[in-house]
């Protein structure tokens, strides 16, 4: 994976845990109440500031090496769907959130022919070197545009809703995880305050500092369906 990995993240995070109502609850990790989401009766709509001020990211620069050891060769990312790549999936529903702008960080393989015309392609010629490289080529952008957080989504999670981006979006902690029936997963919001504190290199991407920073975290209840691709027996099971 190239971002946070959602199968540990339930292992990582606690702290508030935030509702599609618009209220942060306390989860026992003693931050209570926070305040109420920037967003329309917590129907996913953000308002217009909120909008303005977030990009989405989605990381797609990892090799994928599990999916292309399988019978199908070739890279997840490519890999056919409902009739698209599976990172087309991906890429569109953070496009339907309507953020201010959407990056997609590629690196391992080309991903120009697959995406749509409307994101900014970010090149990691670093990916070899972890997950963080990769969040960190989204961050130096999202800093030179003026951005105050970004949403980070994985490019093998094509059921992640936009409602799902929106939601993350609108949360008023730092650093903001969604839920699915418990359990933590992608996307994950990063404001800029603590975008100096994340690590530059390595695995983990925001892995170490929502460890470090459970404080600053809050959880977003959302619909939709976080599962990743990372084998070919995965993209059996969303057939």
């Amino acid at each position: 994976m190239d971002s946070v990995d959602s199968r540990r993240l339930g292992r990582m995070v606690s702290g508030g845990r935030m509702s599609c109502t618009g209220s942060v609850e306390d989860d026992g990790g003693g931050t209570g109440f926070i305040g109420p989401l920037g967003l329309d009766g917590g129907t996913g709509v953000l308002d217009e500031e909120r909008r303005a001020s977030t990009a989405a990211v989605v990381l797609a620069a990892g090799s994928g090496s599990r999916f292309a050891g399988g019978k199908l060769g070739g890279h997840k990312l490519l890999a056919p769907w409902r009739g698209r790549p599976i990172v087309a999936w991906a890429v569109e529903n953070a496009l339907r959130a309507r953020l201010a702008r959407t990056y997609v960080v590629t690196g391992a393989v080309d991903l120009h022919e697959v995406l749509p015309g409307d994101v900014e392609v970010l090149v990691n010629t670093r990916w070899v070197d972890g997950q963080a490289t990769s969040l960190q080529v989204a961050i130096r952008a999202a800093r030179e545009a003026g951005f105050a957080a970004v949403v980070v989504g994985l490019g093998d999670q094509p059921l992640i809703a936009p409602e799902a981006w929106r939601l993350v979006a609108g949360a008023r902690t730092p650093i903001a995880v969604a839920r699915y029936a418990g359990v933590p997963r992608n996307p994950v919001r990063l404001a800029r305050e603590i975008w100096d504190e994340l690590p530059e290199n390595g695995d983990e991407g925001a892995r170490v500092l929502i460890r470090r920073r459970q404080d600053l975290v809050s959880y977003v209840d959302c619909v939709g369906d976080p599962v990743d691709v990372d084998t070919v027996e995965d993209l059996h099971r969303l057939s």
